[in-house]
């Protein structure tokens, strides 16, 4: 195989020796890309002309290298990016509470260091081939608009996809991380009158603001530095298909009244140009956040948002869906038995019940790894509750995280009603510290509790970063 032809191979790690060792031992197989913290690594995904498959992440990384939150923050952010990644933590701070979250984060494997190079081959060509059958597989769950379940929210998620489907105007689709957005995205497609059409997906947390303006509607040769050539934007790409805008929420205020005025009456301008030009792609829209309270905060159009949710499909978590856990369960396990060609393996009446207990805060994407690591370690095996639970996230939940915090920041945090506007830049870093520890390094909920939107928690990590280097 050539460089270009190697499947891409993201390393993460603050230790130049380890990354240096990584690449030398997996550079044959894999076309490996180095990055020393999570700002690089994020810059790095985002120039790649597609995301990378696979993704190596060490927990603990800059500025907080032995306590695990940057690794954390860094697995929601790729998979925000692109849910496909397959992560695998690599790392030297093995505790099993710190495995279970990166897991339940979205993480499909957890290996401690120091370990065999073998050992790591192994486990990246897991999950390069359970990547690759995801993607390429047609399977039954299709003729059911991929949508697996009998509960009565799923009934009525999939009665409401087929009543939206055909007609012209936009859906919002919200729901928490992992529960299976993009699905009822692909579903209102598969549906649609206009199935044969384009269909364009730009995921807004993906993109650098600085870029997306010029993303969505393209722009002009000349238009900036580096513009030199004139460039299509997703609207035209789209042309009289669907244009799905996953993440919308992270659509920076700006770009947001230029949305506007494409769905009041289809007009958008290249950057650049003064040419005004039409669009007629139907706007399906995805978040994890509560829109209608971002308007409320105001870091959310109000006007936007009616636009975007003349129909709304809100995807249940999957605490709420009852025995439907066991069908997913069944479902992945025979599809991964499959692909694997490895006999299935059961569960016991404990493990039945220890299942359907579990609350499953990574929702269908941390049930999906479950089963695939199930698969793996215990193929033609009963699986009893020990040996199940062993892979269920047990860290403290966020509320009992919360009412255990000491320090004033956190208190001052949870009483609610905090701007970080309204702090001084010196103490920004000790504000974000302690919302990062209480939301266990997830981005969102540490904007929410720090009132502000998640680019503006980004904007104001890095200024507190150069604020502290500099003093």
């Amino acid at each position: 195989m050539t460089a270009e032809t190697l499947p891409d191979l993201l390393i993460v790690d603050d230790d130049p020796l380890i990354r240096d060792s990584l690449n030398l031992v997996l550079s044959d197989e894999f076309n490996v890309l180095l990055a020393q913290d999570r700002a690089h690594a994020i810059r790095l995904v985002r120039d790649l002309s597609a995301p990378p498959p696979l993704a190596l992440v060490d927990l603990g990384l800059p500025p907080t290298p032995h306590r695990p939150q940057e690794g954390f923050r860094l697995i929601t952010e790729l998979l925000a990016h692109s849910p496909s990644i397959k992560i695998i933590t690599l790392s030297g701070q093995s505790e099993e509470g710190n495995a279970r979250h990166a897991r339940a984060l979205g993480a499909i494997d957890f290996i401690a260091k120091p370990c065999k190079p073998e050992q790591i081959r192994a486990v990246l060509r897991a999950a390069l081939a359970a990547q690759h059958s995801e993607q390429q597989s047609v399977t039954a769950e299709q003729a059911q608009l991929g949508i697996v379940g009998n509960s009565p929210p799923i009934q009525a998620l999939r009665s409401q996809i087929q009543m939206y489907a055909s007609t012209p105007y936009p859906v919002l689709i919200q729901g928490e991380s992992g529960s299976g957005k993009e699905l009822v995205a692909a579903a209102l497609r598969q549906l649609s009158k206009g199935h044969g059409a384009p269909f364009v997906a730009l995921n807004c947390a993906a993109i650098a603001p600085n870029l997306l303006e010029s993303t969505l509607f393209g722009h002009a040769k000349g238009a900036f530095t580096g513009a030199t050539a004139a460039q299509i934007g997703f609207f035209e790409q789209a042309a009289n298909g669907i244009l799905f805008l996953d993440e919308i929420g992270e659509l920076p205020q700006e770009l947001q009244a230029k949305l506007l005025r494409v769905l009041e009456n289809g007009e958008y301008q290249r950057l650049g140009e003064t040419a005004t030009r039409k669009s007629a792609a139907r706007i399906i829209a995805a978040t994890n956040l509560d829109l209608a309270q971002a308007v409320r905060d105001g870091q959310f159009r109000g006007d936007l948002f009616h636009r975007l949710s003349v129909f709304t499909l809100n995807v249940p978590p999957l605490r709420d869906l009852g025995e439907d856990k066991l069908r997913l369960l069944e479902h992945f396990r025979d599809f991964y038995a499959k692909q694997l060609q490895r006999p299935a393996f059961v569960l016991d009446a404990s493990a039945s019940s220890a299942w359907l207990a579990y609350r499953f805060p990574g929702n269908t994407r941390e049930l999906r790894n479950i089963v695939i690591r199930l698969v793996t370690k215990y193929s033609s095996a009963t699986v009893n509750a020990a040996q199940l639970e062993a892979e269920f996230d047990t860290q403290t939940p966020l509320t009992s995280l919360a009412s255990e915090a000491s320090n004033d920041a956190k208190q001052l945090l949870l009483q609610g009603g905090f701007n970080l506007d309204e702090r001084l830049l010196g103490y920004a870093q000790t504000y974000i510290n302690a919302a990062m520890d209480i939301a266990q390094g997830n981005v969102s909920e540490a904007a929410k509790l720090l009132g502000i939107a998640r680019t503006t928690l980004y904007s104001r990590m890095e200024s507190a970063q150069k604020h502290k280097a500099n003093q």
